[in-house]
């Protein structure tokens, strides 16, 4: 029956590989996530927040937010720099 699947999946079984593809999918959603952050907390926070005075420290605690919900920074930050 396992002669058909790669040696790797055939050892574990298929629960596992299922469970390797979710891991390596949340680790691109999380990497995808930081690089987000770390941009949106460099040059998009003055952009969204216009009037807001944003120190070091407040940036430093947005980064874990915004890479949690990268897909809405990136939304909130296309509307404020307005239409293109």
């Amino acid at each position: 029956m396992r002669g058909d699947l790669p040696d790797s999946v055939a050892y574990c079984g298929r629960g596992a590989a299922i469970a390797m593809i979710l891991l390596y999918a949340f680790a691109l959603y999380l990497l995808i996530g930081l690089v987000t952050a770390v941009a949106f907390v460099s040059f998009g926070l003055a952009t969204v927040l216009p009037h807001w005075t944003v120190s070091l420290g407040a940036r430093i605690l947005f980064i874990p937010g915004a890479t949690a919900l990268w897909p809405y920074v990136l939304v909130r930050w296309r509307q404020a720099r307005g239409p293109s």
